[in-house]
């Protein structure tokens, strides 16, 4: 599973999911990409489900960039545990989508390949997507 090396502070505040994507939102190093239309939190599993379709489907004819990356901790408290006591331990790690974001990008197939290759990743993924290409 994807996760962060290390980082400042272990538990984060959930935060805002609002507005466009600034970032990440053009196609960079692919033909083809899937664009995010809502906000969401992506965890660590869904990107590698999504991953892991979209590299079966490929095989070796084409190549993939995965342009998302789970750095937010998501925290959980255990089970039959009473209220207080502190903040949950992390539970897992989870990418911020918002609307406009590019998830992947893949290069070296053919577009009706890379349709049908990006819908098996959306089924993956908890957010609603769309199929891009650079003469678009």
């Amino acid at each position: 599973m994807l996760l962060p090396v290390r980082t400042k502070f272990r538990k984060m505040h959930r935060g805002r999911m609002r507005g466009m994507a600034t970032r990440g939102a053009e196609l960079s190093f692919g033909e083809f990409g899937l664009q995010a239309m809502e906000c969401s939190l992506v965890t660590d599993r869904q990107i590698e489900a999504a991953r892991l379709s979209l590299v079966s489907a490929i095989h070796k004819k084409g190549k993939m960039w995965i342009r998302i990356f789970p750095d937010k901790p998501i925290t959980k408290k255990p089970a039959e545990t009473r209220m207080g006591s502190g903040k949950g331990d992390v539970d897992h790690w989870a990418a911020v989508i918002k609307p406009g974001r590019i998830l992947f990008e893949m290069s070296g197939i053919t577009e009706e390949e890379a349709r049908r290759v990006t819908r098996l990743a959306s089924f993956k993924l908890p957010v609603r997507t769309r199929f891009l290409s650079r003469g678009s």
